[in-house]
């Protein structure tokens, strides 16, 4: 995994009458997965972007990006993101190069004139046959997940979020699990991830959504974790560090962001949705991302499958 960690210090001495403090950040890290460039044109690079990679600096991350790295290991900026994937979600990624590109892809955005296919791996043996949810998604930030919202009949209050819209058709099972081609028509928040629970097969491995059991945002940050960052954010009581040549770092035994101790939030086996982005189409282009390795027939699970619809060239 790559990991950041950037250090701030202040002090308070004879020479500078003024309180400061030691501060220390700790980027998260990510899995160390290559971003593979698919094509580099003139105006256009796409990239097969592995999962737990940020597109963009966000939140807790500010080099551990997809445009980041992309900078850092080949040079390549600026990047304008046409579309954006989640964190854990891999597959492919359109930058533009310039702003003017992008504007041409923006206008063609918001004319609805782009297709995009998913495939992902569910539980259970999914219908045959195109399936379409046609729902309203929530988004709860506070939470960091969203939920299907329904009418519940004609004189009813009319259900909140945004429109939303997926098709789904399934390409093979095992008799446990299918691969399951996806197309959403619109964009929201976890929307092919909730629309997939909404119809009963979730993604299999997506801990949010599987069951009903999760961690809402709103109840992190328990009181251990605020004496962590404040053990991390207490200036040194050593009277020889008075000045900024004398300062020294070493490990917090409360800090878990630490080196050699296990990151906040992280348990080292974090890994990737099973949901991979394959391919991006619009008026007069077409770009594509193979297939990764657990969407194979072969490797659903132990046995041959026979698929449904075979994946398309």
């Amino acid at each position: 995994t790559y990991q950041v960690v950037v250090k701030v210090v202040c002090w308070r001495s004879w020479r500078c009458p003024k309180w400061h403090i030691f501060t220390e950040q700790h980027e998260p890290p990510v899995l160390g997965g290559n971003i593979v460039i698919l094509q580099n044109e003139v105006d256009v690079v796409t990239v097969c972007k592995p999962a737990s990679v940020p597109v963009h600096p966000c939140g807790q991350y500010r080099k551990n990006t997809v445009v980041g790295i992309m900078e850092a290991e080949h040079g390549l900026t600026p990047l304008f993101p046409v579309h954006r994937l989640d964190r854990l979600v891999s597959g492919l990624l359109i930058f533009a190069k310039s702003a003017e590109r992008a504007e041409c892809f923006r206008q063609q955005i918001e004319a609805n004139l782009l297709q995009k296919e998913y495939v992902a791996k569910v539980v259970g043996v999914f219908p045959e046959g195109e399936q379409t949810v046609d729902a309203n998604v929530n988004f709860n930030a506070r939470e960091g997940r969203s939920t299907v919202e329904v009418s519940n009949g004609p004189g009813k209050a009319l259900p909140s979020g945004k429109q939303a819209c997926t098709k789904f058709q399934r390409i093979c099972t095992d008799g446990n699990h299918s691969i399951v081609l996806c197309k959403p028509v619109t964009g929201r928040t976890h929307q092919i991830r909730v629309h997939l629970k909404h119809l009963g097969y979730p993604i299999a491995n997506d801990e949010l959504y599987v069951s009903g059991d999760f961690c809402p945002r709103s109840s992190k940050g328990t009181s251990i974790h605020r004496e962590t960052s404040l053990a991390c954010s207490l200036p040194s009581s050593d009277p020889d560090n008075s000045a900024e040549a004398d300062l020294k770092f070493g490990i917090d035994p409360m800090c878990t962001n630490c080196p050699n101790l296990a990151p906040v939030g992280y348990d080292g086996d974090e890994e990737g949705l099973w949901l991979h982005c394959v391919r991006y189409t619009g008026p007069d282009w077409c770009y594509e991302c193979p297939y990764p390795e657990w969407a194979s027939l072969d490797n659903v699970s132990g046995k041959k499958m026979k698929p449904d619809v075979p994946p398309e060239n």
